[in-house]
């Protein structure tokens, strides 16, 4: 049996490019809806930083379903709790910041993926099923199967470790963390800088042993994002909400002022 939004989860897995819209800020049954519009296939729902409750993101997951948009929601490194609700609630994956070693990627397994993989408990609205979910063993099945669980690498240990980190079954792949990873180096905000390109190529190599996904965050200009993906990036979160609509605000009040000085 199929899940709502299964085509996205589906193109990630593939290695297809696949765009993240980062939702920090928006709230609301319009966020899938305006990503949808835009062109983008997932949305990188941040719990991590930012004030976004467990209630909307369960209202942003429901009303992302049946457009497409996968919803995928990024939880702090020890809330295992929020991360299982969020899942309950029909989210289609979860981000997990700062994974240093092939044991902190075994504990998300644990707690993330059903048995015979991980220890999960069964519970939620099976929301990912329209509310109509299979018998409880294929659901188990298919959720393990299809639901993504991504390992954020943000330091250098993690990057010493992304080809263990890799190898862990129940793993799907891994999100570069570069904002982070650069301040962890010494070298804040030089996401050109030569330890990071080493980082980009190390990972890149990891992912396509493994067979496992390969994203990008914290890489948004014109110079670096290309040169990456032309590496193996494929899940590659855009920007979020807060940096669309200052950009597009900003275009438009110096096109508005312009125009009134012609």
């Amino acid at each position: 049996m199929s899940l709502l939004g299964q085509e996205a989860i589906s193109r990630i897995r593939s290695g297809e490019l696949a765009f993240g819209w980062g939702v920090q800020h928006l709230r609301g049954a319009a966020v899938p809806l305006l990503a949808k519009a835009a062109g983008y296939d997932w949305l990188f729902i941040d719990a991590e930083h930012g004030s976004i409750t467990l209630q909307d993101i369960s209202q942003i997951c429901l009303a992302a379903l049946p457009t497409g948009v996968a919803p995928i929601v990024r939880v702090c490194r020890d809330a295992l709790d929020e991360g299982t609700r969020a899942l309950d609630n029909g989210a289609l994956g979860l981000i997990i910041p700062h994974v240093d070693t092939p044991d902190d990627a075994r504990q998300l397994v644990e707690a993330f993926r059903f048995r015979p993989i991980g220890r999960r408990s069964v519970g939620g609205s099976a929301a990912q099923f329209g509310f109509q979910p299979p018998a409880a063993a294929e659901m188990q099945q298919v959720l393990n199967q299809q639901i993504l669980l991504i390992a954020m690498v943000e330091t250098p240990e993690a990057i010493e470790n992304a080809d263990a980190i890799m190898a862990i079954s129940g793993i799907d792949g891994v999100l570069i963390g570069t904002n982070d990873l650069t301040l962890e180096m010494g070298i804040p905000g030089q996401v050109g800088h030569e330890k990071i390109q080493a980082a980009y190529n190390r990972v890149a190599e990891a992912c396509h042993r493994h067979k496992k996904v390969f994203g990008m965050g914290g890489v948004y200009d014109r110079t670096w994002a290309p040169r990456y993906i032309a590496m193996g990036a494929r899940m590659i979160l855009a920007a979020g909400d807060q940096a669309f609509l200052l950009e597009a605000a900003t275009n438009r009040a110096n096109f508005l002022r312009s125009a009134a000085n012609a």
